[in-house]
């Protein structure tokens, strides 16, 4: 017997899904700070092996077809997409590992903002008013948070997280570019890029890509579950969910990153980060509380 969901109901599990891929992805600093040895080219190597395997299956599954060939298909923006996501990635594990988990996940979340400028500035996308009024708010928030992290590694780690928002947000833009309906096959595209690139680095850094067993094992995790498990959730989710809704959901990987280290490791925010942060987030919730109908760009992967 075939259960046909009403709207409602479709909804609300579309909600659900957003959310859940959300909660996935906010895992992401509590797995970087559990590795004890590996480098971030090191984990991205593991973590785009896994992430490709899935996809792959889950594409293959999905459409019949091959998921390079699907990949391939979307042409210049499919190629700069996946680079920018492993651009992305990469400025994101450096971020964790040399700055604070909350400090690098809130500068992560001002993607949608740089988003909005890229499509100006590169599609010629329209901006509403109250999106630059929201990305100057952002603004404060940023430069409150990184206030005092004027030096050393921390400053770096914040230059990485910022680095990594414009990886996202070029992602999404590269999406609109095409034309694409679904991010999958640039993701998947993103991953093969991840470990032709990473080996290489690696080569040329003398790094072995024999890591421990635990880390290794950490870094395959990630790529099934923390990137791999929540794009499958999110692609599903969003297509019932509208463009705000879908914006303020995507913040719940921002706000429950830090939760995770801090109630397993500890970790706590300063107060410019905390103060700095809610600046940020209010910004991002009030722009699509005003009405943005344009869909977001996917949560930081």
């Amino acid at each position: 017997m075939t259960t046909v969901l009403t709207r409602s109901e479709r909804d609300l599990r579309g909600y659900a899904l957003v959310f859940l891929a959300g909660l996935v992805w906010s895992t992401v600093g509590l797995g970087i700070r559990l590795i004890d040895e590996a480098q971030v080219w090191q984990i991205l190597f593991y973590r785009s092996v896994s992430m490709t395997l899935l996809l792959y299956g889950v594409i293959r599954l999905r459409t019949g077809q091959d998921p390079l060939r699907l990949a391939w298909r979307m042409g210049w923006p499919g190629v700069i997409g996946g680079l920018s996501l492993v651009a992305a990635y990469t400025g994101a594990i450096f971020a964790i590992q040399t700055t604070s988990v909350a400090n690098a996940m809130m500068l992560f979340a001002c993607s949608p903002l740089l988003a909005a400028v890229l499509g100006r500035v590169i599609l010629g996308e329209y901006v509403r008013p109250q999106t630059w009024v929201a990305i100057l708010v952002a603004g404060c928030g940023i430069a409150v948070m990184v206030w005092d992290k004027f030096g050393g590694a921390a400053l770096l780690g914040n230059l990485a997280a910022i680095g990594s928002a414009v990886g996202f947000a070029t992602f999404t833009i590269t999406l609109r570019w095409g034309k694409a309906t679904e991010m999958m096959p640039a993701v998947f595209l993103s991953g093969v890029f991840g470990m032709v690139l990473m080996a290489i680095i690696c080569l040329w850094l003398g790094l072995s890509l024999g890591i421990t067993p635990g880390d290794m094992g950490i870094s395959l995790g990630m790529g099934v579950f923390q990137v791999g498990l929540g794009l499958i959730l999110y692609t599903i989710g969003s297509k019932t969910v509208p463009a705000a809704e879908l914006t303020l959901l995507s913040l719940a990987e921002v706000v429950l990153g830090p939760v995770w280290v801090w109630l397993v490791l500890g970790e706590t925010a300063t107060p410019n980060t905390l103060i700095g942060g809610t600046i940020l987030l209010t910004a991002i919730a009030g722009n699509a509380l005003s009405g943005a109908r344009r869909r977001p760009p996917p949560p930081m992967l």
